[in-house]
């Protein structure tokens, strides 16, 4: 079989997903965008519990996010689940492997001054090399706000894969971002499932922080 033979095939194969489920507001909402809808949810529900099912989750999310992204002319997004399933397993393996000497689990832990550098200089430079990109290569519409929400998407990701408190405020500036640019391309469901996003965002924090200010209590009664 040739490579375009082979494209043909999966073309076909994954097409039943992109028909038509139901209609939302007089627009067509296929099954990609249920599926993303409620594998994305579940994914994010999973990450507040610090449950480790998050990232196979996850990963299923991003493939059907890639179709979902694809066809609504969203390419910095698509692209961003490939990037997304390769964090997922580095995640994956250091919520297993990353707790150091003692433990296997890791620990909920601040951003680092140093992190924060290195992390906003890379979210700046990243947002303007992909609007560039955008803007020259492919026929987007809205290149800075896909280019911004790919550079604030894996910052989080990263502070998620590291367990740093911190990444669930730059997942909520990602989603304040999502909600209207998912709507504005009339993916109404995606966009719902954003707010719903920013509410699991809220309650991850609130979970997130008291794990950190727990353990941090637990060490000053152990050193007293």
């Amino acid at each position: 079989m040739t490579l375009k033979e082979a494209g043909v095939s999966l073309a076909s194969m994954l097409e039943p997903l992109q028909q038509p489920l139901f209609t939302v507001l007089d627009t067509p909402v296929s099954w990609t965008e249920v599926l993303g809808f409620g594998s994305g949810a579940l994914c994010v529900w999973l990450v507040a519990r610090q449950h480790l099912a998050n990232w196979p989750i996850g990963i299923a999310n991003n493939l059907f996010f890639v179709l979902l992204f694809t066809q609504a002319g969203l390419y910095a997004d698509a692209g961003l689940q490939i990037v997304f399933i390769t964090l997922a397993v580095y995640g994956w393996w250091t919520w297993t492997h990353g707790g150091g000497p003692g433990s296997d689990a890791l620990p909920v832990r601040r951003t680092t001054r140093t992190e924060w550098t290195w992390l906003l200089t890379a979210g700046v430079v990243g947002t303007l090399a992909l609007t560039l990109l955008l803007d020259r290569a492919t026929d987007s519409t809205v290149p800075f706000w896909d280019a911004l929400t790919t550079a604030l998407s894996l910052m989080a990701t990263y502070g998620q894969c590291r367990k740093r408190l911190e990444s669930w405020w730059l997942w909520i500036a990602a989603d304040v971002v999502y909600v209207p640019l998912y709507a504005y391309k009339e993916l109404y469901l995606t966009s719902l499932l954003y707010v719903g996003f920013m509410t699991l965002c809220v309650i991850g924090l609130r979970g997130w922080t008291r794990d950190l200010t727990a353990r941090r209590t637990l060490r000053t009664e152990m050193a007293a």
